[in-house]
């Protein structure tokens, strides 16, 4: 059996959500022992400077045992965002108007490296 065969047999559902560059490819797949799990796949196009592009390609494996705590963590986070800043997005690519907050510093203001602090790996 080829590795193609192999992939076919393993996928089960899947469902694709486009976002501009981005695309999300969430796939149910099956273990050798016949269980489930779900793959979340982040595909995001770049462009080449000759006008070829190439993807990149980042996964996440999700097993059952930690749907729950996923799902609740997924739903705080997004909960939160809505919350602080609601559903309209935000961003230099989606706002003409938009403005950076280091370009609307004054000249009197500190930068960002003066306002570093050290940390130590034992404090995590």
């Amino acid at each position: 059996m080829s590795n193609n065969d192999m992939m076919e047999k393993e996928e089960i559902f899947s469902k694709v959500l486009r976002a501009g560059r981005r695309t999300y490819f969430f796939d149910v797949r099956s273990t050798k022992a016949g269980d489930y799990y779900l793959t979340i796949t982040e595909s995001k196009k770049f462009t080449n400077d000759d006008g070829s592009f190439h993807y990149k390609k980042h996964k996440i494996y999700l097993y059952k045992e930690d749907f729950t705590d996923f799902n609740e963590i997924m739903q705080e986070m997004t909960e939160y965002i809505i919350d602080e800043k609601g559903n309209e997005v935000i961003s230099e690519r989606h706002q003409k108007d938009f403005k950076k907050e280091y370009e609307e510093e004054t000249v009197g203001e500190t930068s960002s490296a003066d306002k570093f602090t050290d940390i130590d790996f034992d404090d995590i």
